[in-house]
């Protein structure tokens, strides 16, 4: 990649305005209507399934996954000014069993209506979770299944108990089950087989509780969400009339559709175009919230990344603040999978932070140079969710480390082909000559934000330890995380675990996300929460 493309990739100013004539054709299709009307530019390349436990990674969460839909427990994400919170959703209470941990007992709340005028009951809920976890139902969705099954590995059966109970048990004890019951939208069976028994034709006829119903569905173009009047909850009734979600993976498309009122509001402008489109008036949202950009190593044989001085060298290489510069001071500086001052960071003895000479040394121990590099490749993405401003800052890691002697060739594929080459892992990718991949992702729970990536049991097709690390030590304390109930205890525990893995540099730790959006001086109302999540139920379009 050359510095003129990444520099091209940053632009978002006069570049974008050049752009306006050649936008897809689907954005026209949203000019009309504007009024009541909420037009969203997304960072990825096609429309979240729309099936309950959409794709696209937690963008996909974000946009198909919480509007349509419902989950058992939520986040709330009703304030800017201090960390989301789990609280009640679907289900009112759950609660361990005293006289077995791996037993969760979950109320259902009362009168909960579905779309098509359903009562929620614990059958569909059964029904729900058979979808994505029981491979042998005659209703399993195997694209459902992908994205759960990550979510919650540890389950091992789930039933109704009457109308308004709902059973979860876990192989072991798992004290992290609230965070994966966020993930799983709920819907029903009579829905499905209205579809034809078929989950392909349920994506056009999508049925949940949620806030926003399916108007319709194109993978490739767009999606129209209608506001729900009868939802549950009166307070989260939306404030204007439709959703279209648009897919434009291209900063620059995103930038021009914004100026040129195409779309009301876009995802990740590039750091060029913010004081542009602040003079132009657009409004500019940012905040802190949980979020990490790294490589992930893999620590399979054979792998470069075994060896601890060679994850020292390349995290001691990365010019972090010059990156922050290069943003325009839209992310922190990475100082692990979680910032400073976060109640997991804990106290590494020995923090990140950036030497070259240093780093020159270590490879020089390992027996590498300029003169004899080490050469390895990587998977990335041109764009996604959460995945900031990947070309031009992957060429920026790629640059620091050939100062020191890695040499970095990229595969380049789009971003939920990435996410599948994440749950494959290490070992399938090994022929292909990767040996890390840049998977950002939200780190707001802790199994999202730690034990997917480091427990020996999480390797695919688990979960996300797509690297394959292995170590006693590390399993141990995640043992004790998961039996471990009590919050302040499980949180010093959490503290020394991400302690950890910063000194054992088990990652590339380069930057934490700011979550910047743009959006028309129309839109009002919404709240950026500390959170990958967004809610945007309190947004109305001033005329």
């Amino acid at each position: 990649m050359n510095p003129s493309l990444s520099r091209r990739l940053l632009l978002g100013g006069g570049a974008g305005l050049g752009l306006a004539a050649a936008l897809p054709y689907d954005i026209a299709l949203a000019q009309a209507a504007p009024g009541g009307t909420l037009r969203v530019g997304m960072t990825a390349a096609a429309i979240p399934l729309s099936n309950g436990v959409p794709d696209q990674g937690a963008e996909g969460h974000r946009f198909m996954g919480i509007t349509l839909y419902d989950q058992l427990a939520m986040w709330d994400l009703s304030s800017f000014d201090k960390p989301p919170v789990i609280r009640p959703g679907l289900a009112t209470e759950w609660r361990v069993d005293p006289a077995d941990t791996k037993r969760w007992i979950i109320t259902l709340r009362e009168g909960v209506k579905f779309h098509d005028g359903k009562v929620l009951t614990a059958e569909d809920v059964a029904f729900s979770f058979d979808r994505a976890f029981r491979s042998d139902a005659p209703h399993f969705d195997n694209r459902a299944a992908a994205q759960a099954r990550i979510r919650m590995p540890t389950i091992a059966s789930w039933r109704a108990e009457g109308e308004k109970t709902f059973i979860v048990e876990t192989r072991t004890p798992d004290s992290l089950v609230p965070f994966g019951l966020t993930w799983i939208g709920i819907t029903h069976r009579g829905a499905w087989e209205a579809a034809g028994r078929s989950w392909d034709t349920f994506l056009n006829r999508a049925v949940g509780t949620g806030p926003y119903r399916l108007e319709s569905f194109s993978i490739r173009e767009r999606a129209v969400l209608l506001r729900n009047p009868d939802y549950w909850d009166a307070a989260r009734i939306p404030r204007h009339e439709r959703v279209i979600l648009l897919p434009l993976p291209e900063a620059n498309t995103r930038v021009a559709a914004l100026r040129s009122n195409q779309v009301d509001f876009i995802e990740a402008p590039p750091p060029d175009a913010v004081p542009s489109l602040r003079q132009a008036g657009f409004q500019i949202v940012t905040n802190t919230y949980p979020h990490t950009w790294t490589w992930h190593f893999s620590m399979i044989e054979g792998s470069p990344w075994r060896d601890i001085r060679v994850r020292r060298a390349a995290n001691l290489a990365v010019d972090r603040s010059g990156m922050k510069t290069m943003l325009g001071g839209l992310m922190v500086e990475g100082a692990g999978l979680l910032p400073p001052g976060h109640p997991w960071h804990g106290r590494p003895s020995d923090p990140v932070r950036t030497d070259v000479a240093a780093a020159r040394r270590l490879m020089a121990e390992a027996g590498f140079s300029a003169r004899n590099p080490l050469r390895t490749k990587v998977a990335i993405s041109p764009s996604g969710s959460g995945q900031m401003q990947p070309l031009p800052m992957n060429e920026a890691v790629q640059q620091n480390l050939k100062e020191i002697g890695i040499e970095i060739d990229f595969e380049v594929v789009e971003w939920n082909a990435l996410l599948g080459l994440w749950r494959e892992g290490a070992r399938a990718l090994a022929p292909r000559g990767i040996t890390a991949i840049n998977v950002s992702y939200s780190v707001h729970d802790p199994f999202a934000a730690l034990v997917r990536f480091l427990k020996t049991e999480m390797a695919p097709p688990a979960s996300n330890n797509w690297g394959f690390f292995s170590d006693p030590a590390y399993d141990a304390i995640m043992d004790r995380v998961y039996t471990t109930f009590d919050p302040a205890a499980q949180d010093a525990l959490l503290a020394e675990l991400h302690a950890k893995a910063v000194d054992d540099r088990l990652f590339l730790f380069v930057a934490h996300d700011l979550n910047p959006r743009a959006m028309s001086r129309r839109v009002q109302g919404f709240v950026q929460a500390q959170s990958w999540f967004q809610d945007l139920t309190p947004i109305t379009i001033r005329g």
